[in-house]
């Protein structure tokens, strides 16, 4: 599990969206990005300015495809002539 507290509304608004709707949500950690399902959202009452703390189940990393050219496709006249 991966958590971390921010103060941003707007931050912690598009997370509660992405746990509501059962998406995954990013975040930013030391310049590599973790990917993963929201699990809570829990708002630190004693803070000022306002602060959550926000866990996020991180997902493996999809692998990456290598892209090749698609093979050329042969034309009606090379087959018929």
């Amino acid at each position: 599990m991966f958590t971390f507290e921010t103060s941003d509304q707007k931050e912690v608004r598009r997370f509660r969206i992405a746990q509501f709707n059962g998406r995954t949500a990013t975040v930013r950690s030391a310049q590599s990005p973790v990917t993963g399902h929201v699990r809570s959202i829990v708002e630190n009452k004693s803070s000022v300015p306002a602060a959550w703390t926000i866990t996020i189940i991180p997902e493996a990393p999809k692998p990456t495809l290598s892209l090749r050219p698609a093979p050329r496709a042969r034309s009606f006249m090379e087959d018929h002539c």
